[in-house]
């Protein structure tokens, strides 16, 4: 761990993760949100190359629960789309930011992979955390903070679950379980 001016950084082998991270409070709150993460932004979500190799083959699994819409973008397109900074990320309905795996249902939208079981695209499941690739090969983990969003920092802080908390499953199912039993005690010697 080292201090700087923008707050102490964590160091997990080749990860710098952000005291942001650790210290601060969040829990999804989908009553609120109706899950706008899924329509809204200015371009997909980020995609990690071996993603779409799976978002394909799993493709009759999910693509019943999916938007007519959502169908007909991936048939038109494929499975990514390449953003405008040069990123693979998930395919939009045109004219929107709705992801083409959404399901539109009356409470609001969720992720038709998830929907049907399966594990969603990384960057979505660890939502509100970035993942920055780093030259030379390392990685750097940021709280992204959106409007969207208020309700679930407000959530985290009155339940007391700090962001690295909430998002326990992701982390390990992306980094492993030692790097999330480093980053608890990382997160026990900052807290």
């Amino acid at each position: 761990m080292s201090s700087t001016d923008f707050g102490t950084i964590i160091e997990i082998g080749d990860v710098l993760i952000s005291e942001d991270v650790v210290c601060e409070y969040f829990a999804c709150d989908y009553k609120a949100c109706k899950g706008a993460c899924c329509i809204e932004g200015d371009s997909g979500a980020p995609l990690e190359e071996e993603e779409t190799e799976r978002l394909e083959r799993e493709y009759p699994e999910y693509s019943p629960l999916m938007s007519e819409r959502g169908r007909e973008r991936t048939d038109e397109v494929g499975f990514f789309e390449i953003d405008r900074e040069g990123d693979m990320v998930t395919s939009c309905v045109p004219g929107s930011c709705e992801c083409a795996f959404c399901s539109l249902r009356p409470a609001g939208a969720l992720c038709a992979i998830e929907l049907a079981g399966l594990e969603k695209p990384v960057s979505c499941a660890l939502y509100p955390i970035r993942i920055t690739k780093m030259p030379g090969g390392g990685m750097a983990l940021n709280l992204h903070r959106w409007k969207i969003c208020a309700s679930a920092f407000e959530k985290g802080k009155r339940e007391g679950i700090r962001a690295y908390q909430f998002l326990e499953k992701p982390l390990i199912r992306r980094f492993g379980p030692e790097f999330y039993e480093a980053l608890c005690a990382a997160a026990r010697h900052i807290l």
